[in-house]
């Protein structure tokens, strides 16, 4: 019997398997403990024949002896098996992989017992290639068969988004997770990402990507993406060879000749486009990655980084680089905080707000009432002690919020971790409903001083993070 007669009699077992229930299941047993079982437990998707099928199946993608090409083609017909498997039965696959093919753990025992006898002398280095070779696992070999074969890299990124809501619930599948997350650092390198300019010229197909993947202010229309085209905007991807026409990450930049603070210019319609030769200021207002099975691996420090090079090639006269950021979190810090903040204002303070929100001595729950009208908040001037206290909890929470050593909110952590520095909060810059759940319409200026780029870095290393005078003089004490 042929090889491939032999692959796709295997497959064939498994296609035509009795069909198993749609909804997924924690399995108690292990993997090892089903392959050596007759029947399978009610709630497990395949038979521990079944199981066993796939193991073989699984092996001889792997399998040492066959060629990649070869190893490629049985994992493209495995895949394909995957594609019109159950749920639950995707998931024993994963289990498989997770559990069935990892490193030896007596090799590994030997080879670091031999690298750290050697620490020290002559032998220490060829005592670490023996261990960093015990630690290749063959599941490594097995995902990277997966990616050999056209549309093998597409597979695997969508297999992750799959996974990844799972982790939580099953720990056996971390492993797999750790796994994919390590490959798709590498082979999602910048060195191998090329940086394209996507325009109202570019093919229909990728355009209606942006629609698809914009994560930050959604596209309303046709007219809406126009306008984020036109003449005085800019849009960049980084694009990978195995994924030709899919941006893995894309930003949308304003060319201006001030420092936006506000949303609505920037997506109105109707808007003429600004006077290029007198552009000095760029506006990075959205960043959007698109893959969520590429989750962990960092492009958006490496495409700021490139377009601000691109931008400055193309036009010299800019001179400033900052962003137009929503504050996600911010919303639910402050129902959580705000009774402790209320407790940081002197008398006065607490007197004018109370005064204002018509509640002496105000409490957390009417200063929340207040602020859950948006047509009042817009309206508030620049000296209203309630304005005032949005935008003093608003800069605390971006510049003293912290998880342990992070950032609490996600857009925070990413431009500071990128050099950046918390320059102004905008008051009630994003009116629309997204904006308001997220924030209260707040939204922040990040400014991107190419000059201080790593003493900003250095500043939140030592777990400060890099602010403007202004912000930090909103901080509570």
């Amino acid at each position: 019997m042929s090889a491939t007669t032999w692959l796709n009699s295997k497959l064939n077992l498994l296609r035509n398997a009795a069909p198993a229930s749609e909804a997924p299941q924690v399995q108690d047993r292990s993997t090892r403990e089903r392959l050596d079982a007759t029947l399978r437990h009610n709630k497990e998707a395949l038979s521990p024949r079944s199981l066993r099928r796939t193991l073989t199946l699984l092996q001889a993608v792997v399998d040492p002896r066959v060629s990649e090409v070869e190893g490629g083609r049985r994992a493209k017909a495995l895949a394909e098996w995957y594609a019109g498997a159950a749920e639950n039965e995707r998931h024993d696959l994963w289990l498989l992989i997770s559990e069935q093919f990892g490193p030896d753990a007596t090799k590994v025992r030997a080879a670091r017992d031999d690298y750290d006898a050697a620490l020290g002398t002559a032998d220490e280095g060829t005592a670490e290639i023996r261990l960093r070779r015990a630690l290749v696992s063959p599941r490594t070999r097995l995902l990277q068969r997966f990616a050999a074969y056209p549309g093998g890299m597409r597979f695997l990124v969508d297999l992750r988004a799959e996974l990844l809501p799972n982790l939580k619930g099953n720990k056996r599948l971390l492993a797999l997770d750790a796994e994919l997350e390590n490959l798709f650092s590498t082979w999602f390198d910048v060195a191998f990402l090329e940086l394209r300019t996507i325009s109202w010229d570019s093919p229909a197909s990728l355009i209606e990507k942006l629609i698809k993947y914009e994560a930050v202010h959604d596209i309303r229309s046709w007219a809406d993406l126009k306008n984020r085209l036109d003449s005085d905007r800019r849009c960049y991807g980084f694009f990978h060879p195995s994924l030709p026409n899919e941006p893995l990450i894309f930003v949308e930049v304003a060319l201006l000749n001030e420092m936006a603070d506000s949303i609505m210019p920037l997506l109105d319609e109707g808007a003429a486009p600004e006077d290029l030769q007198k552009s000095s200021v760029a506006i990075f207002y959205s960043i959007s990655n698109t893959q969520g099975g590429l989750r962990g691996v960092s492009f958006g420090d490496s495409l700021i980084k490139r377009v601000v090079e691109t931008l400055r090639a193309e036009f010299p006269k800019l001179k400033t680089f900052a962003t137009l950021s929503p504050i996600p979190g911010l919303r639910s810090w402050l129902t959580k905080n705000l009774e402790d903040i209320l407790t940081q204002l002197n008398d006065k303070e607490l007197s004018a707000l109370g005064r204002e929100i018509s509640f002496e001595p105000p409490t957390a729950t009417h200063v929340l009432a207040a602020i859950e009208q948006p047509v009042v908040l817009a309206a508030l001037s620049a000296k209203s002690p309630l304005r005032l206290l949005l935008t003093r909890c608003a800069a605390h929470y971006l510049g003293r919020g912290k998880q342990g050593d992070q950032m609490l909110d996600p857009v925070a952590r990413f431009h500071l971790g990128n050099g950046a520095r918390i320059e102004r909060i905008n008051w009630f810059a994003d009116p629309s409903s997204k904006g308001i759940k997220q924030s209260h319409g707040l939204m922040v200026n990040y400014l991107y001083d190419l000059k201080r780029i790593d003493k900003h870095r250095q500043l939140l290393a030592k777990g400060q993070a890099p602010a403007s005078g202004e912000v930090e003089g909103f901080y509570f004490s």
